[in-house]
């Protein structure tokens, strides 16, 4: 039996392994490639480890483009867009769980249902919709499209967050004395913790991702965002791998960062928070 389970454990891992360096081995070739000079990027045979690394890819990518704009414009977006989205879908998600009225059950149902909708289905309408609203061209255009998409799931999850806790820990703070928004902010909020940080994760990830709608509704270089300031790169009479991976590298950095950040904070949510006898 122990040999059993040692094999088994064993195929597990090395299972695991497998996928892991499977998963791994394009983010390693992007940043081995951003490191190389020029010469060695087309090198045959290619070379897994640059044999003289250098940072001149990065250097080029920050000085000779509009790179640090388009990370900025990104970052604007992508943080002002999950602020927003989890500010309505946290009041939507509360209103649906706390409050009864007629049709609750399908107002939650039509909301997923939206969902299920492609974004870019909506692209035109949308389109002409920011123009008779005057935000064409702008920040605010793309932070409202975002939260568009991202909404109905993170309301949907926010829901299932909020009807997990127990309305009794909420009550009994009203008892203490505490108004309704002091129990919502120091009782339901940090038990609903987890949902939140995943509807972050969610909403910056696609934020920060989207090629489309940035495409279409940005004209001016100044307010590209990354996806659509990377693309020109790709315009150019010559290709420049080695500053296309090291933008590569730039881009996800951040996002792996942000990830980082919240884990931590995800992984006390889930065991934060209970009824205490």
């Amino acid at each position: 039996m122990r040999r059993t389970g040692a094999a088994r454990a064993a195929a597990l891992y090395g299972g695991g392994l497998a996928l892991l360096l499977v998963g791994a081995f394009p983010l390693f070739w992007m940043v081995s490639t951003s490191l190389k000079p020029s010469g060695e990027i087309f090198a045959t045979p290619p070379r897994l480890i640059p044999a003289h690394p250098t940072l001149e890819n990065f250097r080029r990518l920050l000085t000779d483009t509009s790179f640090l704009t388009f990370f900025k414009n990104s970052a604007i977006v992508s943080l002002t867009t999950v602020a927003l989205t989890l500010v309505v879908s946290a009041l939507g998600a509360y209103g649906l769980t706390r409050f009864s009225f007629a049709g609750r059950d399908k107002v939650a149902g039509l909301i997923l249902l939206t969902y299920m909708f492609a974004p870019i289905m909506i692209i035109i309408p949308f389109y002409i919709l920011v123009r008779l609203l005057g935000i064409a061209n702008t920040r605010l255009a793309l932070v409202l499209s975002y939260t568009t998409f991202c909404l109905p799931f993170c309301l949907w999850l926010l829901r299932a967050f909020f009807q997990s806790i127990p309305l009794e820990l909420e009550e009994a703070a009203l008892v203490d004395g505490a108004d309704r928004g002091r129990a919502v902010w120091y009782v339901v909020l940090p038990l609903a913790l987890p949902g939140l940080i995943a509807a972050a994760i969610f909403t910056f990830i696609l934020a920060y991702n989207d090629f489309l709608f940035a495409l279409v509704l940005i004209s001016s270089d100044e307010l590209k965002t990354l996806p659509v300031g990377v693309n020109d790169l790709f315009n150019a009479t010559i290709v420049d791998w080695g500053m296309i991976m090291a933008a590569g590298v730039m881009i996800t950095a951040p996002a792996v960062a942000f990830f980082v950040a919240v884990q931590r904070y995800l992984i006390q949510g889930w065991g934060a928070g209970g009824v205490k006898g």
